[in-house]
């Protein structure tokens, strides 16, 4: 039997870093990866910007080198697979974890193989899970969870629901590929979090009437040729829609992490951990990264999280 001292669930920035963390001390680790490596950020949208700069998005102290100001989606790619290549880290991509049981050690079930290890560091992000509206027709083909690129909604009227920086990406490009955009938004305003040389941008698109905006709005219906929705009023309209981008964010997988014993609390499901080492409510399972927090994925990210590599390497040997 193949035992590890670490065994990293996600093949994210911050798997990769733990992974780093872990070769560094000389401690027998493994990556999986249900996906490629950094696979959340590969299904970003293609031209997405960061709002961090490079250096934020460093992990291991190695120099991210970009000559544009806010590294792009392929930037980030280059520089997490790159890293994957010229460290060796020992990833298996494309083996989606099924099942953690443990007795002496962890024995992780996955869609290839079953896994040994003394401890368990959960990676795993949150861009896996839609946050559906669990509305009528939300499961018609016109209905994206996901952005990629502008050029399919040319000419075409696209509803794009939510105010958070995917949407108002998503809404500026398509309006500028010769959709015609509506945005249905909850709130009052454009979200505050949107990237600063972005928010005056779509901002002045609404208030000149070339993106429709409807604030303090609900989608209620579907259809296959029109969408019904409630205005600020608290009245329902309905107008013509070939697709609806649904922006709505997305979570992390809540089902497994219960499934493997940790507990999630109040309405935002956050997970136990001691914040000092990331342990979880199961001795020897570590949680790092975005997923950390629950339902709330706005409170983690690549820069603040980088550090939770070095405390669970910590405590893992402080333990041997």
């Amino acid at each position: 039997m193949e035992l590890y001292d670490v065994l990293i669930i996600g093949g994210g920035p911050i798997g990769l870093a733990c992974a780093l963390e872990a070769k560094k001390n000389n401690l027998k680790y493994i990556v999986l990866e249900k996906g490629t490596i950094a696979n959340s950020l590969y299904n970003y949208p293609l031209y997405m910007t960061f709002f961090s700069t490079a250096d934020r998005l460093e992990i291991d102290d190695i120099p991210f080198i970009t000559t544009k100001p806010k590294p792009g989606r392929q930037d980030a790619l280059e520089y997490y697979q790159g890293i994957a290549r010229a460290r060796d880290i020992n990833i298996k991509t494309y083996e989606r974890v099924i099942n953690v049981q443990k007795s002496t050690f962890f024995q992780v079930e996955t869609s290839k193989q079953i896994y040994f290890a003394k401890n368990i560091i959960v990676a795993t992000g949150f861009y896996d899970l839609p946050n559906m509206m669990d509305i009528p027709g939300e499961d018609l083909p016109k209905v994206k969870h996901y952005y990629t690129e502008p050029y399919p909604y040319a000419f075409q009227d696209v509803v794009v629901i939510g105010s958070s920086n995917s949407a108002v990406d998503a809404a500026l490009e398509i309006y500028r590929k010769g959709g015609n955009v509506t945005m249905i938004i909850r709130h009052t305003e454009i979200s505050k979090s949107v990237k600063y040389w972005v928010k005056p941008d779509i901002e002045n698109r609404i208030k000149e009437g070339t993106i429709k905006a409807f604030f303090e709005a609900e989608l209620l219906e579907v259809k296959p040729h029109s969408v019904i929705f409630k205005n600020n009023k608290g009245k329902t309209q309905e107008i013509e829609n070939d697709f609806v981008l649904a922006m709505t964010g997305y979570l992390p997988d809540f089902e497994f992490l219960k499934n493997i014993g940790i507990n999630l609390q109040g309405d935002c499901q956050n997970p136990h951990y001691n914040p000092e080492n990331m342990e979880t409510n199961v001795d020897g399972i570590y949680l790092a990264g975005v997923v950390c927090g629950g339902r709330d994925t706005h409170l983690w990210f690549i820069e603040n999280s980088r550090i939770h590599a070095k405390q669970i390497i910590k405590d893992i040997i402080s333990k041997n």
